[in-house]
């Protein structure tokens, strides 16, 4: 057993640790280093692995060796896009081979700003490793504040340049291009290639209870962080700004695109990489997908285009969707309809549908079984089977339908209207 004195040796050599720690990684941020340098200065003293993640646990900085990430993978503490999987880890931290892995919260002023993951394989972490772990914590909060303020300045300058150009008022676009690219270029931004525009949202969570504007601010500020850490990783001088009910990404074509699937691949692999496995307390959410836009002329038609698939998207494929404007086919015609003239829309659809229009049960549930009848081209047999119904059942709704809406098992061109309007329907509301 330890003598007296050998505790208090060991208590005096573990406090001057931390101490020797906290000032290495206070002088790191007095001479304006970065996570990496603080990261590695971590993992020097303490001879551990370490990483800093967003709050759901997106890389920011590591210094954690391929042995180290190998552990953690194999024991199921990243998720097949890189995430690393802070949820697992908090608290009294994991078992790994015969060590552990722990993570811990960077925080300042209440706010959650990022995690600090910390592995060793040997040994679990001390009570002195883990004093030392919250001392390093605190010196990031101090790096990450000064770096969010400088951020926030540069995004909020990207954004409002962004948005101009978008929405047409960007003053130089009109009369030179070559203006507005080198202008971009500053910020690091190419828009001298091909792009789609990828407009993405949040989306509201069902049941869940109404959230303060301070919450509702943070989930949107770590969701354009996560766009902005995949489109750093997907190449070079993709811009991608907060608007902040949105984030709106422009994303170059990849070797070999060809129309009319171009972007396909890159916005896939993008959407995928910013919602992980949905662990850390990442959000649903769903995007908008513009056509190929080849110059400065052609962004604000493919914002617009991806807004609208935002949009139409949500209301066909519900939450969660991504949608792209080339694929929607007639949603696509009805989609370019000016909001000022949707009242057209609404007439149309009541014209042809009449009380099938109504926001009724039985309105709702006739429209299902007209939509079937008009996928089977009137095969009532085929029609009443996938709707589990009695031949005769089917044979008398369709006795119904045509004494509401006409001879719709004769009459093509009625036909095409009735199924124009369910899609007006499906898309206005």
């Amino acid at each position: 057993m330890l003598i007296s004195s050998d505790r208090e040796e060991l208590a005096s050599a573990a406090l001057a640790k931390v101490d020797a720690l906290h000032t290495g990684l206070t002088q790191i941020v007095l001479e304006g280093g970065n996570l990496d340098r603080i990261a590695a200065e971590v993992a020097r003293v303490l001879g551990v692995g370490v990483a800093f993640t967003s709050s759901d646990g997106r890389e920011r900085a590591s210094a954690l060796p391929e042995d180290l990430r190998a552990a953690l993978d194999s024991h199921d503490l990243v998720d097949p896009t890189g995430r690393l999987r802070v949820e697992r880890m908090e608290g009294d931290g994991v078992g790994v081979e015969g060590g552990e892995a722990r993570c811990l919260r960077v925080v300042a002023g209440g706010a959650d700003l990022a995690r600090l993951v910390c592995l060793r394989t040997e040994e679990p972490l001390t009570s002195d490793d883990v004093h030392a772990l919250e001392r390093a914590a605190a010196v990031a909060a101090l790096l990450i504040t000064r770096e969010e303020a400088v951020t926030a300045v540069e995004n909020k300058y990207q954004g409002d340049f962004l948005r101009d150009l978008l929405m047409r008022r960007a003053t130089g676009l009109a009369n030179d291009q070559a203006y507005v690219a080198e202008h971009a270029a500053t910020f690091g931004w190419d828009l001298t290639r091909p792009v789609v525009v990828v407009a993405a949202e949040l989306d509201p969570a069902p049941g869940e209870e109404p959230a303060t504007s301070t919450q509702r601010r943070q989930w949107q500020e770590r969701f354009s962080a996560a766009w902005r850490q995949v489109s750093t990783t997907l190449g070079a001088g993709i811009p991608s700004v907060d608007f902040s009910s949105e984030v709106v990404t422009l994303l170059p074509l990849t070797d070999g695109d060809v129309e009319p699937v171009a972007g396909h691949d890159v916005v896939r692999r993008a959407v995928t990489a910013v919602a992980g496995d949905k662990g850390g307390g990442r959000r649903s959410f769903s995007a908008g997908v513009s056509r190929v836009a080849h110059t400065l002329e052609e962004l604000p038609g493919a914002y617009a285009q991806a807004r609208r698939a935002v949009e139409v998207g949500r209301r066909v494929q519900g939450f969660g969707s991504t949608t792209f404007f080339d694929q929607l086919g007639l949603h696509r015609l009805i989609a370019l309809i000016p909001e000022e003239e949707s009242g057209e829309l609404r007439s149309f659809v009541r014209d042809v549908l009449g009380p099938l229009a109504d926001a009724t049960t039985e309105a709702a549930d006739l429209r299902v079984t007209l939509q079937v009848l008009l996928d089977t081209n009137f095969n009532v047999a085929e029609a009443a089977r996938l709707q589990f119904f009695h031949y005769n059942t089917m044979r008398y709704r369709v006795s119904k339908l045509e004494r509401l809406l006409g001879p719709l098992s004769t009459d093509p061109h009625l036909r095409l209207d009735v199924a124009v309007a369910l899609r007006v329907l499906e898309i206005a509301g």
